[in-house]
């Protein structure tokens, strides 16, 4: 082959190559001003936490405007706080209790409106997508109102109902406030699981459920043997999300106990905030609980994927 012919036939994939990278460029370039977005909303606050987790930093510094160099004295002075050990304590119960409810409610209603008819599931999935649309401030301040001591509806309802003969103060007694505060984050947040669920029962061969009851399988084996078996990658994945979501539950805490009553319900999201934002201002020893929180999120994350979602999608 001569060496025109050689370069005739790679000048059309030298022009491919050009074409592709120059596409590539113009990718790149049209994301640029979303990286930067990206950078300045999230990796700059990350990065200046991290450095103010390392420094003096309160009111009088910030007057300032100089930091003092504290080494590890935030840190040491945060695993020493028994407070933060409780915030910890109340998260993990807390995370346990409602993802672990989130779970077990998801599966049992998805199955039940994959039973029922087209148009009644429509209308039953509607209704059930509103509890995830109310902010969580606002949803907070309903179940507020609603655990109220004196006029609350929860404590009408179980009167009228000959429940209770006297009202029980469900926010504001040291026993119950934490527990309370999982009901309203379960009714806010249940309706994401049950979308998943339900989505992925739909992806489920009807072939399987029909092979099985002509085997003689009852319902009861069917689901235990072909549902819940296939269900698992989704399960894992709420898991993953859920756990990092409630690991980090800040707005119930808030608008219902503000950590009270007492320190019942400080959570780790709630003690990184108190540290910075109540006198006296320790936004160092807020910067780093924040850090350590991120810490354990990270880690969760990462026991998940490794030995929960990757055991169940090999």
């Amino acid at each position: 082959m001569t060496t025109g012919a050689v370069s005739a036939a790679a000048s059309p994939r030298t022009s491919l190559l050009r074409r592709e990278m120059s596409a590539g460029w113009f990718t790149f370039f049209m994301n640029v001003p979303s990286l930067a977005c990206l950078l300045l909303v999230l990796a700059y606050p990350v990065i200046y936490a991290g450095y103010i987790s390392f420094h003096r930093v309160g009111l009088a510094q910030l007057r300032r405007g100089e930091f003092p160099w504290n080494d590890f004295d935030n840190y040491a002075r945060l695993f020493e706080d028994r407070l933060f050990w409780l915030a910890v304590k109340n998260t993990v119960t807390f995370t346990f209790i409602t993802v672990g409810a989130e779970v077990v409610l998801a599966i049992l209603i998805a199955l039940l409106i994959n039973q029922q008819r087209i148009w009644t599931s429509r209308v039953t999935r509607l209704l059930i997508l509103l509890p995830y649309a109310i902010p969580p401030i606002a949803n907070g301040l309903i179940w507020h109102f609603m655990y109220n001591f004196q006029f609350g509806f929860l404590n009408r309802i179980m009167f009228s109902l000959g429940l209770i003969t006297e009202p029980i103060n469900w926010a504001g007694n040291p026993d119950t406030a934490l527990y309370a505060v999982t009901v309203p984050y379960i009714w806010r947040t249940l309706p994401f699981a049950i979308l998943l669920v339900h989505a992925a029962l739909q992806g489920i061969p009807r072939d399987l459920y029909e092979q099985a009851a002509v085997d003689g399988a009852t319902a009861w084996q069917r689901f235990w043997r072909i549902t819940l078996p296939l269900l698992r990658p989704i399960v894992a994945v709420i898991l993953i999300l859920r756990t990092s979501f409630a690991f980090a539950v800040f707005e119930e805490i808030l608008a219902i106990t503000q950590g009270g009553p007492g320190d019942a319900t400080w959570v780790a999201a709630w003690y990184s905030y108190k540290m910075s934002f109540a006198p006296p201002n320790n936004f160092g020893l807020g910067a780093a609980s924040a850090y350590v929180l991120a810490l354990m999120i990270g880690a969760l994350a990462i026991f998940y994927v490794r030995f929960v979602y990757r055991r169940v999608t090999l």
